[in-house]
């Protein structure tokens, strides 16, 4: 079986530019309306947009783990510390709209590693007001069935090395067996859901951490793509439902 080369979603928004086309996409999808995504947050360092997030309840964000952390020289992997992150919540602009709202405590899965178990649990500093532009999604309540499709979102970048969208992007993608995870890029876990799309489609860099939803409910959260963004590989996502009990376990659902 061959080693594939996978590369973790997260960007810093300091490189890249925005992008002249409001109809850009996320690779392959289109513009969000306000309120369609009302779960989906910008997560901020320093004031910048790196990753995705999900509200799950006024005072908690789900989002990836590698999306709040490092590896040292070593390879020991270090939680930030919370003071440099914000959540944006409430708006499909990433620069502007809704509210800001500070990080106080960051949970990081215990067994993150190897783009497995890759999901964190943001506390946020002061709990949100819903309405109709910001709202908490339920998390799965089921496997994801092979074959159905499936809605991601985020603001991460139009392709490889490409331009970085003010409004928030969203497509289908379509979830696959782990069988078929595994003959296409060499990964095989009950932690994972591997979400396949036709070239040109798919995640890319920033949208780490952001949700995949199906029928309502959080089934995914955004990892890895394997040979670039909008390749013929499937996306890694860490699996929800899978996570469920820690999800519950380290937040106040």
């Amino acid at each position: 079986m061959f080693k594939p080369t996978i590369v973790a979603l997260l960007y810093f928004a300091f490189v890249g530019v925005i992008s002249a086309n409001p109809t850009g996409r996320i690779v392959g999808g289109i513009d969000a309306t306000e309120g369609q995504f009302a779960h989906q947050i910008s997560l901020r360092y320093s004031g910048s947009h790196i990753c995705g997030g999900s509200i799950i309840s006024r005072n908690y964000i789900l989002t990836a783990g590698h999306c709040v952390g490092d590896e040292d020289e070593d390879g020991i992997y270090h939680v930030d510390d919370p003071k440099y992150y914000t959540i944006r919540a409430g708006s499909s602009n990433r620069l502007s709209g809704g509210v800001v709202i500070a990080v106080e405590t960051i949970t990081v899965h215990e067994s993150y590693g190897n783009f497995l178990n890759d999901v964190a649990l943001l506390k946020l500093s002061t709990p949100l007001i819903y309405s109709a532009n910001i709202k908490a999604i339920p998390l799965a309540s089921s496997e994801v069935t092979p074959g159905e499709k499936v809605i991601i979102s985020g603001w991460g970048r139009l392709k490889t090395g490409g331009d970085i969208p003010l409004k928030l992007q969203w497509t289908t993608l379509e979830a696959i067996s782990k069988t078929k995870c595994l003959t296409t890029i060499g990964m095989f876990s009950d932690t994972l859901i591997c979400l396949a799309h036709d070239p040109n489609f798919g995640a890319c860099n920033g949208d780490s951490g952001g949700p995949a939803i199906y029928n309502g409910e959080l089934v995914g959260v955004a990892g890895f793509v394997v040979g670039g963004c909008g390749s013929r590989n499937p996306d890694g996502y860490a699996k929800v439902f899978y996570h469920v009990e820690w999800i519950k376990k380290h937040s106040d659902l």
